[in-house]
């Protein structure tokens, strides 16, 4: 491992209903559907009519800039439905399971046959090479590209974020088997939490830095702004841990297994816990039965801070390792209002009595945003958790105007809308951070291609 490194900008979010640490059974869904949504950047041209069999593994889909590309079924079936929104825009391409679980095989490069080239040609046949995003931009990676690191963290700080610990249990060899091969590609940085170091410490082919503080320090974000920033003009790759174990399996097998390990998880779930599904897998197979449903709840496809209101004939998302749900809050009649103490409630200055009752306290917290949009306050309230070298509340300012020198400037290479997720949290303005980063991003890319 190189170094430990500190990071003090950030803020915890304690919430109820953290996922325990064991795991239900696999409830195969009866519908599973790929999402293009779920793969920023790419237009999708369908290879499958309805009523098509296919195996796990057999693309559904492919980018329409670059064919190369693939994205493929979670598993064998029938093709149900090429669902359609305005212009003709596909939302989703959904399966009906066979129950037989066939997959297609894959021809796996060993020995000297293994290279750079013989490992990219196979994550694009195999549809694994849409799971790499790029940065600048955070979108799915193009093949073309030649990154100068491929980044990887093995832990979140987000609330009610899985534990990649316990999700790793039993897959050390296939996350070593990924690590390492992905390290032909571009040097490999990986980033633990503390209590990770003897676990992960020691991962071969691989540079480990150890980051530790309050969330988003878990962000890959994060990690790149203080290993090896991006400048205009580079690329460096980003890839889930759960994913990267997707890339071990398929070296072992010959097989695509897209099956996650799922924090199921928040307090309006009757028994939080870890779920096997597979990507693509209808929400109401993870939480039927398990949702309190006395009063108005939000199921959430992520988490609480960067995760999409969904219901449950939502499909699990292409990059998503939980599914909360909280109150929604909208049907919540407080006497008083602002002026009772809120000793249940979370506040970041120590407005309410709650912070009384120490930091290991758990917060039961709704969907309310408790106020409308206002002015933006340049009162430096997001540098005190945006743990990056760059001045967060100028570059939002930049996105809003419209301004891409300034927006260069101020660094909007390096981020990703995740990495605004708690300064959005904290915002008093109540402006939607994520969204506008992710629109900046849009309008940049499309400036620059």
């Amino acid at each position: 491992m190189e170094k430990t490194i500190k990071i003090r900008k950030g803020l915890d979010l304690n919430l109820a209903g953290e996922a325990q640490r064991q795991t239900r059974p696999e409830a195969p869904a009866k519908l599973y559907a790929l999402v293009p949504d779920d793969f920023h950047g790419v237009k999708p041209r369908p290879v499958v009519k309805e009523g098509d069999k296919v195996e796990a593994g057999s693309p559904l889909f492919v980018a329409k800039h670059d064919e190369r590309i693939r994205f493929v079924s979670p598993v064998s079936g029938t093709v149900s439905a090429i669902v359609r929104g305005e212009r003709r825009k596909i939302l989703s391409i959904q399966v009906i399971p066979d129950g037989q679980n066939a997959s297609r095989s894959f021809t796996i490069p060993e020995g000297k046959a293994l290279t750079a080239e013989s490992l990219k040609a196979l994550l694009l046949e195999s549809g694994l090479f849409a799971y790499l995003r790029s940065r600048p931009y955070d979108v799915v990676a193009s093949p073309d590209d030649q990154p100068k690191g491929i980044f990887i963290s093995t832990f979140s700080k987000m609330p009610l974020a899985a534990d990649f610990s316990y999700v790793l249990d039993g897959q050390e060899a296939d996350f070593q088997r990924a690590v390492s091969a992905l390290a032909l590609l571009a040097p490999v940085y990986l980033g633990i939490a503390p209590e990770q170091v003897d676990r992960l410490g020691n991962t071969t082919d691989a540079t480990v830095y150890c980051f530790d503080g309050p969330n988003p320090s878990g962000n890959v974000g994060v990690h790149i702004n203080h290993v090896s920033p991006i400048n205009k003009g580079e690329t460096v790759w980003t890839l889930g841990a759960e994913e990267a174990l997707f890339v071990g399996r398929l070296l072992r097998t010959g097989h695509v297994d897209l099956t996650r390990r799922i924090a199921i998880a928040g307090s309006d779930i009757r028994q939080p816990q870890y779920a096997e599904a597979k990507v693509g897998a209808q929400l109401a197979s993870l939480v039927d039965g398990q949702i309190d449903a006395t009063h108005h709840v939000r199921l959430i496809n992520g988490n609480p801070l960067v995760g999409r209101k969904a219901a449950a004939d939502d499909f699990l998302g292409a990059h998503v390792t939980e599914v909360c749900a909280i109150p929604e809050g909208d049907d919540r009649d407080e006497v008083l209002g602002w002026i009772t103490p809120r000793l249940n409630d979370f506040s970041t200055n120590r407005s309410y009595f709650s912070w009384l009752q120490g930091k290991a306290r758990r917060y039961t917290l709704d969907c309310r945003i408790k106020g409308s949009q206002r002015h933006m306050i340049m009162s430096g309230e997001y540098d005190r958790v945006f743990p990056m070298d760059i001045y967060a509340g100028y570059l939002v300012k930049a996105i809003i105007t419209g301004n891409i020198d300034r927006q260069e400037e101020l660094g909007i290479y390096e981020v990703a809308p995740e990495d605004f997720a708690v300064a959005e949290f904290v915002d008093s303005s109540k402006l939607e951070l994520q969204r506008i980063v992710r629109e900046g991003l849009d309008l940049l890319r499309k400036e620059n291609s």
